[in-house]
């Protein structure tokens, strides 16, 4: 099939911001989602810290208590598939909220030296964090249509990456006060969480079970629930791009590279940077191939990153570093692709009656992608390059095989 060329430009001029907004939810969703990123992003980076420093825990014993929380909070996501299935919308994003303003009041409650009341906390917030994007991603489909819904989703994540970063820079700007300021950050956080959870609840949006999302391409009006066993298999892999800028760099650059943390830095906020400014350009240029296919180009967009990254930490100290920095723009690239079609793909995959469970397998599959690369990365490195990245690259590229595969058995516009 021959594909013409589209200019940025003509891209540029097909994203009306109106009608996004609205396809996002509204004004007040794109307020609250605004509000709630802000929340997380002053939060969310210095939890560690907050356990270590205000509440003189140890650090192994802070790490281990974060862990558990965001695992046991992954617990949850059969509820709330049922929850959305029965027609809930609003609701259940404005409790994923409500649930981190619980948590966040537990933090502040929490005595010093007691790793359970702390461990409660992170649970609460993990609850909060894993049942947040079924929630929002349901409700973004039911008010969108077609590839409006994936511009619409593309938009949403682009919006929340811009909070999460400004908080976090605003978080950063107040570490200097201490163990006061990162207290009065907590408190900040929970005022945040409630103020977005009002916002989220006010737009009282509730969707028929039977017509969550219109039939055909927002998803099948009847049938049963898609298998999707290749595809949540794959996405464990996949979501590995999401902490290689937060993980994986950081250690190679400090580690093996000998490299300042100025580098680590500057690779995360140009990813910030990059995700809020071409996501929802990049979604738009991808929709005129099917969802499945741009999925498997992701994964060897991440795939040939990785290799990348190989060959730069071969150049060694010097010249290593800046090569690093510029193969982080492509494994970017290929994070804003993947994002950009992988929960559309769900959507239309998953039939109406069903789309809730469908859209909470998939989270879960994301929750338990995020929790195990930590501990894959760190395990991996120490071995050498070519055992981080070459075995990052070969799973990519077999999740990718697998996506392509897969869609044998898919919709045509899936």
């Amino acid at each position: 099939m021959k594909v013409t060329p589209v200019p940025w430009a003509a891209v540029a001029l097909s994203i009306r911001p109106r009608a996004l907004v609205r396809a996002s939810g509204g004004p007040r969703y794109a307020v609250a989602l605004a509000v709630d990123a802000l929340g997380t992003g002053l939060l969310r980076p210095f939890l560690l810290l907050y356990g270590v420093t205000v509440l003189r825990l140890s650090a192994p014993a802070t790490g281990i208590a974060m862990a558990v929380g965001v695992v046991v909070g992954l617990v949850c996501m059969p509820a709330v598939g049922r929850w959305l299935d029965r027609g809930a919308r609003s609701t259940v994003v404005a409790a994923s909220m409500l649930v981190r303003v619980l948590g966040v009041a537990l933090l502040l409650a929490t005595p010093v030296g007691q790793v359970w009341p702390f461990a409660t906390a992170a649970l609460f917030l993990g609850i909060g964090n894993q049942a947040w994007p079924a929630a929002h991603a349901a409700l973004v489909a039911t008010v969108a249509h077609g590839r409006e819904r994936d511009t619409a989703l593309a938009a949403g994540r682009a919006l929340r990456n811009a909070g999460l970063g400004v908080g976090a820079l605003l978080a950063t700007a107040c570490l200097a006060g201490g163990s006061g300021a990162l207290q009065a950050l907590a408190a900040v956080t929970g005022v945040a969480y409630l103020a977005a959870a009002a916002l989220a609840w006010s737009i009282r949006l509730h969707a028929r079970p039977a017509a969550a999302a219109p039939a055909g391409d927002g998803g099948r009006a009847a049938g049963p629930a898609p298998r999707m066993r290749a595809l949540l298999a794959a996405n464990v892999i996949y979501v590995f791009c999401l902490n290689v800028p937060e993980i994986a760099l950081p250690l190679v650059l400090v580690t093996q590279l000998h490299a300042s943390p100025v580098w680590s830095a500057a690779i995360f906020v140009a990813n910030t940077a990059l995700v809020v400014t071409l996501q929802v350009p990049i979604t738009v240029l991808m929709t005129r191939f099917s969802r499945r296919t741009v999925l498997a180009l992701a994964g060897v967009v991440l795939a040939a990153s990785y290799l990348g990254f190989l060959a730069a930490t071969s150049l060694g100290h010097g010249w290593g570093a800046p090569a690093v920095a510029a193969v982080s723009v492509v494994c970017t690239l290929g994070e804003i692709i993947y994002a950009g079609s992988a929960t559309a793909l769900v959507t239309a995959l998953a039939p109406t009656h069903v789309l809730g469970r469908a859209l909470a397998r998939f989270e879960l599959s994301t929750g338990f992608g995020l929790a195990v690369s930590p501990a894959a990365i760190t395990a991996l490195a120490p071995h050498g390059p070519a055992a981080l990245w070459g075995s990052l690259s070969v799973a990519t590229l077999v999740s990718a095989s697998a996506v392509a595969t897969h869609g044998k058995l898919l919709p045509v516009d899936s």
